[in-house]
Parts: structure tokens; C-alpha cells; sequence
């Protein structure tokens, strides 16, 4: 090999180490280390570069000596005017949903198509909204993801980078998702979930989506009963969550590993898992998640017969549930707090606070959830051998879920129950049973019922 020719034969051959690459990012200023990072990922700007690095040829078998600071700045500058331009939109965005969600329905498509509502910032905070609303009204969070879906469509790609919306949009259809699987529509959520599949394809390639992805997959998975494929795809979106630094997303999918493992009805894992989700939760960044990780986990100790300790958690959790005053925190708070009073003997506490649960059930409307509320009152009356108000709970209970779409077989559990009742022949065996069997079916709706 000639000289010349061993001399880009080493150009091209040695690669730069981990420590030259850090040493080059730390002696560059903040300005060039943000457009290095920039042109990492922008394909544009790289060739860019390129182009101005080729510009001269070489000079008497020398690279020419370039000045970079020029195009440096002007990227830079390009970038700032861009956060600038982001951060205004993102300002907007309230009064523009607010503005949106206020319309009614049918004219909701004629602001869509005027570009003041076709930004970045509206389509990011429909996403996150979306998000927001899953747990207390899935229908809400379904109507914000298509709103958002709609707006995604109609982004520039001359002024949105378009593997970013790809990415955003499928973190819409995962929330569409979501909100379908939450509203029982599971093979909605399925085809949700696959187109969310094909635009993170098209994506950045950024593996925190995928891993969000895989968390959503889960919770479709074990709504189906998959419980296999819900703890495979947990487990990948876990490992990614951690290593990427995602410490809180991976203690929120712990979270959702635990409700795997209690539908599964394995309740000493779900204990396990989530007191390792206790440590990775960061409180001040998502405290619903830390209170949802403590109340279930206090339940399920409770369920394990472990009511002094599920005490002691409850206890501790009192500045948590003080604040989310919303009812369907404190429905669950009453509901816990009188199971752990029956598991301890005290009946009329537990008396009190499920009655507290039941009528706040009744009010919002939740119908599997007032019949396993009231089912736990019901053993309470027949430990007592309280037969006139187990049949007063009975009667009020069989018209009122006949009426909400409980499926034939809870109904005919419930029936059974009151048909023994009304003949007096209800025993704490009987209640035991037919309370089992509706916890168990909550998430089985195949499981059938035998009398």
C-alpha cells in the first residue's frame, strides 16, 4: 500500500474511543454540545455538513482547514428559534383545547382545519390528556386520543420533524388503546395497539416508546387472560424502562406487573412486585401512581390475611388519599379501609365505612363494584346473623345490576343469593361462595357459575 493510501486507510479505519468522544462533548460549549446531539439525529443537517466539509477539496494533499464556527452558530440559532417557536405553542395549548372541547361535537371538525389548531403543542397535550383522563373516565380519554389523531394528520412535516409525530401518533392510538381496553373493548384495543405498532416503525427508533408500547400490550394481555404474553411483554418494558434510566416508568409497570399477577390470582407475587415498585415510584413526579401502588398493595395484603400490616400501610397512606378528594379515590379508600376493620374485628367500623363505599358505588354509577362491595357487607351481616338486613341487601341488590350490564352469570350468582335468602337458607358458607365466585369473575367474565 502507498503511503497516501495508508494514511486514509488509518483515517478511516481507527475509530474515536468512548473517552475522545466525552472528552469532545465536554470541551464543547452547551450551544455546540445541543447541536451535536441535533446533528446525531438529523439526517438534513448531517448532509449538510458534509456538503461544507467537501467544499475546497484538499490542498496539496491536505484537508483544508475548515471553520465550523459559522455553521455551528447558524444551526444553533435555527434550534433556538425552534424551542422558542415550541414553547409559544405550548402556551397556546390550553385556550385552544379548552376552546375545542367546548364546541360541540359536530363542529368540532371545522376548527380542526384551521391551522391556528394545527400545532405540535395542542396534539402533545391532547396525548397527555388523554393519559390523565383513562383511569376516571375512559370514554373522556378515548374522544381526547381521536381529537389528537385528527391533529396529527394535519402537522407540517416542513415544520414538524415527521419521525417525531410518527412517534406521537402512536402514543395516541396507545392511549386509544387503552381507553378501549378500559371500556371493555378489547379487539378494539387490539387494532389500536397495531397501528400504534406501525407508526413507532416509522418512528425515531426511541426505545422508551417501544417500552410504552409493551406496558399498554400488557394490560390488553391480561384483560384477555394471556397471562404468559402480559408478563413477557411487562418484563421487556421493565428491562428497557431501567435501561434507559427510567427508574419511575419502571416502577409504574411494576405496578401493572402486580395486577397481572393478582388476576392470575397469585397474591404473594403481586406483594412482592409491587414493594419493589415502592422504591422506584418517584412520589413528587406521579403521586397517584404511588397511591395506587399503596392501596393495592395494602389490599392485597388484607387479602392475604395480613391486616395488621395492611393497617400500618393504610395508615400511612392518609396524606395521599387526602390528595385526590375525587370520588373514585375515596370510594376505594372507604371500600379497603372496611375490609381491613372486618379482618380485624371491629364490625362496626367496617360496617360504617362499607356502607360509606357502597353508596358512593351506587352514585357513580359502578355496578360490579357495588355488588362486591355489598357482598362484603353481606358477609359481615351474616357473621352476625343478621337475616332481616341480608335480605334487605339482597332485595336492593338484584334489580339494580339486572339493570347495568353485569353479565348472565354474576346475575345468576346474585339470584342465587337472594333465592337463598328469601328462603332463609343463606349461611356464611353460601355468602362466602357467591362472593368468591364475583370477585374471581370481575376479571373472568367466562368463568361460569355453579350453584
Amino acid at each position: 500500500m502507498r503511503n497516501e493510501d495508508a494514511e486514509k486507510g488509518r483515517a478511516v479505519k481507527i475509530h474515536p474511543n468512548e473517552e475522545r468522544l466525552e472528552e469532545l462533548l465536554r470541551s464543547s460549549g452547551s450551544d455546540h454540545q445541543t447541536l451535536i446531539r441535533h446533528l446525531i439525529q438529523c439526517e438534513t443537517c448531517r448532509d449538510r455538513l458534509l456538503a461544507l466539509a467537501r467544499v475546497g477539496g484538499e490542498d496539496r494533499g491536505r484537508p483544508r482547514s475548515l471553520d465550523y464556527g459559522p455553521a455551528f452558530e447558524a444551526a444553533a440559532k435555527s434550534l433556538r428559534h425552534q424551542a422558542l417557536a415550541l414553547a409559544c405553542e405550548r402556551e397556546e395549548a390550553a385556550g385552544l383545547l379548552a376552546e375545542l372541547t367546548a364546541a360541540p361535537v359536530e363542529a368540532r371538525e371545522a376548527f380542526l382545519r384551521e391551522e391556528a389548531f394545527q400545532t405540535w403543542g395542542l396534539f402533545e397535550l391532547l396525548v397527555d390528556r388523554s393519559w390523565e383522563a383513562s383511569l376516571e373516565d375512559p370514554v373522556l380519554a378515548g374522544d381526547l386520543a381521536r381529537l389528537a389523531l385528527r391533529i396529527g394528520e394535519s402537522l407540517s412535516p416542513a415544520q414538524y420533524r415527521p419521525e417525531l409525530v410518527e412517534d406521537l401518533r402512536a402514543r395516541a392510538w396507545i392511549y386509544l388503546g387503552n381507553a378501549r381496553r378500559l371500556t371493555s373493548d378489547l379487539s378494539g384495543a387490539e387494532a389500536a395497539l397495531s397501528n400504534a405498532a406501525a407508526h413507532l416503525a416509522r418512528g425515531t427508533g426511541d426505545p422508551i416508546e417501544l417500552a410504552i408500547l409493551l406496558d399498554r400490550e400488557a394490560s390488553l394481555r391480561r384483560a384477555q387472560r394471556r397471562f404468559a404474553d402480559a408478563q413477557d411483554c411487562i418484563t421487556k418494558a421493565i428491562g428497557i424502562f431501567l435501561r434507559n434510566g427510567e427508574k419511575h416508568r419502571a416502577g409504574r409497570s411494576l405496578v401493572n406487573l402486580s395486577l397481572i399477577h393478582s388476576y392470575a390470582g397469585e397474591t404473594a407475587e403481586s406483594i412482592a412486585v409491587l414493594t419493589q415498585a415502592l422504591d422506584l415510584i418517584d412520589v413528587r413526579e406521579d403521586p397517584r401512581t404511588m397511591l395506587c401502588a399503596r392501596h393495592n398493595l395494602a389490599g392485597y395484603l388484607a387479602e392475604a390475611g395480613r391486616y395488621p400490616e395492611a393497617l400500618r400501610l393504610f395508615r400511612g397512606t392518609r396524606a395521599l388519599y387526602r390528595d385526590f378528594p375525587d370520588a373514585w379515590t375515596q370510594n376505594r379508600r372507604h371500600w379497603l379501609k372496611g375490609r381491613i376493620d372486618h379482618g380485624l374485628g371491629r364490625p362496626g367500623p367496617a360496617e360504617a365505612a362499607l356502607r360509606a363505599a357502597r353508596d358512593g358505588f351506587v352514585a357513580e354509577g359502578i355496578p360490579y363494584d357495588t355488588a362486591l362491595v355489598s357482598l362484603d357487607l353481606a358477609l359481615l351481616y351474616a357473621e352476625q346473623g343478621r337475616s332481616t338486613e341480608l335480605k334487605h341487601l339482597a332485595t336492593e341488590m338484584l334489580p339494580l345490576f339486572a339493570s347495568r350490564r353485569i353479565h348472565r352469570e354474576a346475575l345468576a350468582a346474585l339470584s342465587f343469593l337472594q333465592q337463598a335468602l328469601a328462603a332463609e337458607k343463606a349461611t356464611l358458607d353460601v355468602v362466602t361462595r357467591v362472593a368468591g365466585y364475583l370477585r374471581k369473575a370481575q376479571h373472568d367474565p367466562e368463568m361460569r357459575w355453579e350453584g
